[in-house]
């Protein structure tokens, strides 16, 4: 299990290093469209996982960091990251990033309400279904993730990137948790919040207009034409109903793992929406009631 986000070479960076008199980090783009220079901007943070399985012995890589231990425990850590710590975060914030028209995981977690947002549904939401690996401790991680690794400005990530393929890994970052909570009680699934109104807001994001009414770019996503098909005729005038046409978005397994409308949450998710196409300015609104009531 590897952690560690490194995306491609940033021009505020490569401006530090040449402030700073550093030569040659100029950044090429080459003949496959990606991007290489001489320095590499990264998180300092990083975590590698390994099943201790050598029939030939290996290094002490342990010196260096590296967690060497058995399979179930490197698959209950790669599962703690994608289905509760890092993945679902990076999903909600990537979505409410574009509809506020930002263009930087760093900056976004300047904003109060996204920042409170990320700890609300981390801590309240995912954090009590979590599996635990052990070797790594879910609350310190999480709390990593939002306080050192999500803010730090040398990793410029962005929403837009991270929003692609957006309907492929639903059922993986939040399936994952309504099924723990369906497992428990399908009451448990009904109290939750946060969860249902990412859903919210990630319908309003395939509208590609975003908080002030101005039309975006989408990600690219496989399901992106059979989806904005559903939504194309709705305005930001919060006139529904909206369950005829939602129903065939709320009601797939592929992309929820569960039938939202049986396990209770559609109606929920369908009443956020129905705030967030209120008129311009509504995300932001609906946010703040939802996040800072």
């Amino acid at each position: 299990m590897i952690d560690k986000i490194t995306p491609r070479p940033s021009e505020s960076v490569k401006k530090i290093l040449q402030d700073d008199g550093v030569d040659g980090v100029e950044i090429i783009e080459t003949s496959k469209h990606t991007y290489i220079s001489s320095f590499v901007n990264a998180e300092e943070v990083e975590y590698l996982l390994i099943e201790d399985s050598f029939p030939n012995g290996r290094p002490p890589l342990e010196k260096a960091g590296v967690i060497f231990t058995d399979r179930e425990t490197v698959d209950k850590a790669e599962r703690m990251k994608v289905c509760t710590c890092l993945n679902p975060l990076h999903s909600i914030l990537a979505i409410f990033g574009c509809l506020l028209g930002y263009n930087s995981v760093a900056k976004i977690m300047e904003n109060k309400t996204l920042r409170t947002l990320l700890e609300k549904v981390g801590y309240n939401e995912l954090l009590p279904v979590v599996v635990d690996p052990k070797v790594i401790s879910p609350p310190d991680f999480m709390k990593e993730v939002l306080e050192k690794r999500f803010p730090n400005p040398y990793v410029p990530d962005t929403p837009q990137r991270i929003a692609c393929d957006t309907s492929q890994i639903i059922s993986i970052r939040f399936g994952e948790t309504l099924k723990s909570y369906l497992n428990r009680n399908i009451g448990e699934v009904k109290k939750l919040t946060f969860i249902p109104l990412f859903f919210a807001g990630w319908l309003r994001y395939l509208m590609a207009i975003d908080d002030e009414g101005k039309p975006f770019y989408l990600s690219p996503d496989p399901l992106n034409k059979e989806l904005t098909s559903y939504v194309k005729e709705i305005k930001l005038d919060g006139k529904g109903p909206f369950t005829q046409i939602l129903r065939p978005i709320l009601s797939n397994k592929n992309i929820f793992a569960v039938d939202l409308y049986e396990c209770g949450l559609a109606d929920k998710v369908e009443q956020m929406f129905s705030e967030l196409v209120s008129g311009k300015g509504m995300v932001k609104r609906t946010l703040d009631k939802y996040v800072n009531d």
